[in-house]
């Protein structure tokens, strides 16, 4: 047992392989992580500083269009950054919303801050940089099977449109692992916010229609109804106990939602008095607060019976 323990955990030498195989890594991460529109400018040679772009989408602001770019090196320089985003900013595209170094390598704070600095000064308001370490911890929480097959010597696909089927695929997947993936639905603030504080009424109801979607579907969607990414549903499930664990999930999560609309049928959940149904400001009783907090705790609670690895805290 410690001999598979320690072959799990050891840290992954990114520097064992090619700059090409690194961008693909970082690409398919980038995939499963539900960025959209992302293109792989690296795979063509492009020189305009930048080997991937894409849409990164957010539940609650809007999506940035953001810059990635590998840094397949020993250590990120100040000049290299800024000559990347120079590059970048040339581009027809314009100056991007933000700019993403992913490195190899080790990256201190001093040069994360000059690097930053750099950024701005080119009008790239965000720019963020994850060290090898980091890049191997958001492949862990979110894409364990592909760093998985990677340092496994898998061979992914060098076509894009291969690449996107092999990231959507799941034949080799463990029920921890499906479940891992599973858990990104809940990340969002209709599940981890008070609903005394909730922002948005529409936002919080199709928030919890669209996770019914993803769990029973493998189809997880934003708000307006676009793509975030395919996740395996609930249905890929092989233990039955697991897979009747989420089937409760789901019914729970349907029960949210049946409480929603008998608050709001009982005006307990009220609209301002203005005419806009997406207007952010709305009237709660405490019970009607309380019932839901307490219809989603029961729901995440079942969820962590099915992953205990699952955090249920609420903001």
């Amino acid at each position: 047992m410690t001999s598979i323990i320690a072959r799990t955990v050891r840290p992954v030498h990114f520097e064992d392989f090619g700059g090409q195989d690194f961008e693909r890594l970082v690409f398919a991460y980038h995939l499963r992580a539900g960025w959209s529109d992302l293109a792989w400018h690296g795979q063509t040679g492009s020189d305009l500083g930048r080997d991937i772009v894409g849409i990164e989408h957010f539940e609650d602001w809007q999506p940035r269009s953001t810059v990635i770019q590998c840094v397949n090196r020993a250590s990120l320089t100040e000049a290299k950054a800024t000559r990347d985003m120079e590059k970048a900013c040339r581009a027809p595209s314009g100056v991007p919303d933000a700019f993403k170094f992913v490195c190899r390598g080790a990256v201190s704070s001093d040069q994360r801050d000059r690097v930053k600095s750099a950024g701005r000064k080119l009008g790239i308001q965000i720019v963020d940089v994850w060290s090898g370490v980091e890049f191997e911890e958001a492949l862990r929480l979110r894409a364990e099977f592909l760093l998985q097959r990677f340092v496994e010597g898998v061979v992914f696909p060098d076509a894009e449109s291969e690449l996107r089927r092999f990231v959507d695929d799941f034949p080799d997947l463990s029920d921890e692992d499906t479940l891992r993936i599973m858990a990104a639905v809940f990340e969002r603030p209709a599940f981890r916010t008070p609903f005394q504080a909730e922002s948005s009424l529409p936002a919080f109801q199709q928030a919890i229609e669209d996770t019914i979607g993803a769990l029973n579907t493998g189809i997880w969607r934003t708000r307006d109804g676009t793509e975030i990414r395919r996740l395996p549903s609930l249905h890929t499930l092989r233990d039955a106990g697991t897979r009747a664990k989420m089937t409760k999930v789901v019914r729970e999560l349907d029960e949210i939602r049946r409480v929603f609309k008998h608050h709001l049928a009982d005006q307990s959940i009220r609209h301002c008095s203005c005419d806009d149904p997406n207007c952010p400001v709305f009237m709660v009783d405490h019970s009607a607060a309380r019932a839901l907090d307490e219809a989603r705790t029961k729901a995440l609670r079942t969820f962590r019976r099915a992953w205990p690895s699952f955090d249920v805290s609420v903001a």
